[in-house]
This record gives C-alpha cells, sequence and structure tokens, in this order.
C-alpha cells in the first residue's frame, strides 16, 4: 500500500511537471494566438471581388513597423516583418515612391511617440490595450522657450521628422528619424531634457536621444531668434478632428493615417475631397487597395483586394460587416502578412506598416 501510494504520487507529480512544460512550437503558437488569414468572395457593389483577410483579435499588441526602423527609408514587407518579429502586417501610410526622399505623407504615432505629422485623410489609433480607435486626426505642436533671463517666448512646428519639401518651413527631428536631419541648411536649435544644448547652421545637425532638433528654414528662420543656449523649452501636442474639435487621443500609442475613411458606424461614409484628397487614383480610379476596419467586437480586420474603386472598396469593408474602416496607402504598396507568410505581396519597397503580435523591441 505504501509503496503504490508513493507510485501515484510519483505519477500525479510527474503529470504536473509535463503539463507546465512548453510543448515544440507553443510559443509562436501563443505569440501569434487568433490571428487569421483567409481568402473569400465578396458581392459588393454588384460586383464580386476576391479579398484576402486577416482577423486580429482586439488586445492584441500593436506598433508601426519603420523601415530599417526609422522614418524616411524603404526596405521589403519580409523586412520588416523580421526586424519586429510580427505576427501579422500590413502597409500603412502614403509615402514618395517616385524619385524624391520617400518620406511618408500621413500621421505616425509609434511607442506614444509621434514620428510623423500629416494634415490630412483619417487615422486609425490603438491605446496601450488594444482598444481602436478611428478619426479625422489633426496635430498641432506648439511650445513655449524661457530664456535664462526669464523672457518667454512661444513657438511652433510645421511638419516632422521629413525633408523640407518648401524653401521656408519648421520640422522636428526625433530619434525616429535617425541619428541625425539628414540634411543642410536652415538654423537647427538642438533640445536636450528640456533645454536648449546647441543653436547654428544645421549641417545634418545629431539628434540626441533624450530630445530633438528644431529646423527652421527659409523667412522662418528668424523664428530660431527666440531660442538661447541653456533656455528651458516645453513643447504642447493639441489632438483634434477635421472641425478643429478637442478628440480623446492622448494615450494612443499607435497610429498610422491615410483615408479616405469608407465605412463610419456601420454606414459607408465616404468623401475623399473633403478629406483633402485631389489624386484620381482615389477618387476616381481602380487600382489595388489594402483597408483595415474595426469590427463590432472591437476586432481588426486587414483587407487588401486586387482592384476596386473607392466605392466599391467602402462597399466591400461594409459587406465584410466593418463597424468602422479607412483606406490605407495602395496600388504597388499594397502588402499584408500573417502568420509566416505573405498573404499580399507589394509590388515596392515599403516606408512603413502596421505590425501586430510583433515580441521585438
Amino acid at each position: 500500500m505504501k509503496i503504490q501510494s508513493r507510485l501515484g504520487i510519483g505519477v500525479l507529480t510527474l503529470m504536473m511537471i509535463l503539463c507546465l512544460l512548453p510543448t515544440a512550437g507553443s510559443s509562436a503558437v501563443a505569440a501569434g494566438s487568433g490571428i487569421k488569414a483567409s481568402a473569400q468572395n465578396v458581392s459588393a457593389a454588384g460586383r464580386t471581388f476576391t479579398v484576402q483577410t486577416v482577423h486580429i483579435p482586439k488586445g492584441t499588441s500593436t506598433g508601426v513597423g519603420l523601415a530599417d526602423r526609422q522614418v524616411g527609408q524603404t526596405s521589403s514587407l519580409s523586412s520588416i516583418v523580421k526586424s519586429y518579429n510580427a505576427q501579422a502586417a500590413i502597409n500603412g501610410a502614403f509615402f514618395e515612391a517616385y524619385g524624391g526622399a520617400p518620406d511618408p505623407y500621413g500621421t505616425l504615432i509609434t511607442g506614444g511617440r509621434i514620428a510623423h505629422l500629416g494634415r490630412y485623410g483619417t487615422t486609425i489609433g490603438f491605446l496601450a490595450n488594444g482598444t481602436a480607435l478611428m478619426d479625422s486626426l489633426r496635430l498641432s505642436i506648439t511650445g513655449t522657450v524661457q530664456s535664462t533671463n526669464g523672457k518667454s517666448s512661444s513657438w511652433y512646428a510645421i511638419w516632422v521628422n521629413r525633408l523640407p519639401g518648401t524653401s521656408s518651413t519648421s520640422i522636428i527631428y526625433t530619434p525616429d528619424r535617425g541619428k541625425n536631419t539628414g540634411f543642410t541648411g536652415g538654423i537647427a536649435v538642438t533640445v536636450a531634457n528640456g533645454k536648449v544644448i546647441r543653436k547654428g547652421n544645421n549641417n545634418k545637425a545629431s539628434i540626441p536621444a533624450n530630445g530633438y532638433v528644431l529646423v527652421y528654414t527659409g523667412d522662418q528662420k528668424y523664428a530660431a531668434d527666440r531660442f538661447t543656449v541653456g533656455a528651458t523649452v516645453q513643447q504642447n501636442i493639441a489632438y483634434q478632428d477635421i472641425n478643429g474639435k478637442d478628440i480623446p487621443w492622448q494615450k494612443v500609442v499607435t497610429a498610422v493615417g491615410a483615408g479616405p475613411r469608407l465605412v463610419k458606424d456601420s454606414r459607408i461614409a465616404l468623401n475623399a475631397a473633403a478629406e483633402g484628397f485631389q489624386d484620381p487614383k482615389i477618387l476616381t480610379d481602380s487600382g489595388a487597395r489594402s483597408g483595415i476596419a474595426i469590427m463590432a467586437d472591437g476586432s481588426i480586420m486587414l483587407v487588401t483586394v486586387p482592384g476596386a474603386t473607392m466605392k466599391q472598396w467602402a462597399a466591400i469593408m461594409q459587406k465584410l460587416g466593418a463597424r468602422q474602416a479607412m483606406n490605407l496607402d495602395g496600388g504597388a504598396s499594397s502588402g499584408m502578412y500573417a502568420n509566416g507568410s505573405i498573404k499580399t505581396a507589394p509590388g515596392r519597397l515599403l516606408s512603413n506598416t502596421l505590425i501586430f503580435g510583433a515580441s521585438g523591441s
């Protein structure tokens, strides 16, 4: 009886230990748990479309996947996915893909930091708990600078992390741009830990890990006069919609701006021109599309289609059950990945993506 009891206890203990041990491949399954990809035919707008979809459960970790992990570069979708060890990804904001520097056009927020600022379209954002928001986000960056003698002045930045597109502008460069501003010209004001540590001509000014560089060019150079070495600098960010109404996006940790909006509260809500779009590729033409939807249960659906007008695209999203939906960059940029394989292969290198289930830092 004693021997049998000891054997019984030993077997039970062994079984408990085995249950706690990971089985082969269990970590990969856990990381991508619930992310499901499928291809399906959707009848909408009088046609049948073959679409690729990826379903992302609510609460899945999110991030912006940047080419070479910085704004203004390009690399393959596979490389970006590998860099972040993502379980799913889709191409994100529009970017310059025809000869100029590959800077994005839309807003990008990564780790709660504004990595790029756009002024048109629709943006999808995610809170730390995975809750998704969708709105016509319009950001503005202003601040104050107090000199060592106590004099206070205001300042503002027009752009974030891009090369100057005009001869006169003001731009903030953060570590998400890389180690330096990447160009020569203008007056650079370097701020670290809330203090001006350097001011002078911009010659690919170094970007501090604990701060940023303000560059003023052309007619905006006068604005650099209010900054002196040692001055204290404060920065304020306003989150508003297209109508100038404040919206609660302060706690958004991940965001990608593109557009136009396709579906709002389960109804088609397409008005590309009102969102600032003028290109026929968006207004009237048919083309490859990528998009993202928030479903009724808070989960996310990534979708691509090889060819559709924007009106057809909105109808497809509605038919798929989207509660909220928006368009992402498309054409040759349209690309999607899930659970180890490319579902839609982009025809060019990409600037940025929206990633899910990433385990990379």
